[in-house]
């Protein structure tokens, strides 16, 4: 079901900011450099509970990815902190994601490699896969898309290579909420273009 109220729109239990169904956007990694894996700040990822066990399953195949200062960050501190509902990666010198690689001066998401390179099934945390989106849930999610400035690069190719989020994300939102949820979705953004 879909309706629609102001700036935002409500697709099945998501409520869904307009700027999510008309931004054009494609990771840029060569200029962005990964940033999304080490904004300043010092909380990591945001990770949903059921995340936290696909982590350690995750990690020992991530391992063999990461050098030895975040392998030594996770023994010693861990991967995870806070609490149920308010989970994230930890992070090292308040900025790094514990799970970053690097490949020349390009941060990257070990888990994600480790999936690439099939030694796991699974890809990396809900909330990694879906930036520049994030969802906060009050009873319904809501979606809202975060136009921060190290991803105007992105921004910039999106618009370039005529890429939408809605479509440079599809695969993590069907992850998310399915495809049938995707298509609704999909019908929503392209009426509306």
């Amino acid at each position: 079901m879909m309706t629609q109220s102001g700036s935002q729109f409500i697709i099945g239990e998501a409520v869904i900011d307009e700027d999510v169904a008309t931004a054009s956007f494609c990771c840029d990694l060569k200029k962005c450099k990964g940033a999304c894996c080490t904004l300043p700040g010092g909380r990591g990822a945001p990770l949903e509970d059921d995340e936290v066990l696909e982590l350690q399953k995750a990690y020992p195949a991530a391992k063999q990815y990461l050098s030895q200062r975040h392998i030594d960050a996770i023994e010693s501190t861990g991967m995870v902190e806070g609490t149920s509902g308010s989970f994230v990666t930890t992070c090292i010198g308040q900025r790094d994601c514990v799970f970053v690689y690097y490949e020349g001066d390009v941060a990257k998401c070990s888990l994600e490699r480790a999936y690439e390179d099939g030694k796991t099934d699974w890809r990396k945390p809900l909330s990694c896969h879906l930036f520049p989106l994030r969802i906060r849930n009050f009873g319904k999610d809501f979606i809202r898309y975060e136009q921060i400035g190290e991803c105007q690069a992105g921004r910039e190719k999106g618009l370039r290579e005529r890429v939408k989020l809605y479509d440079f994300l599809r695969v993590p939102f069907v992850r998310k909420y399915g495809e049938a949820w995707y298509k609704a979705f999909l019908k929503h953004c392209r009426t509306n273009e």
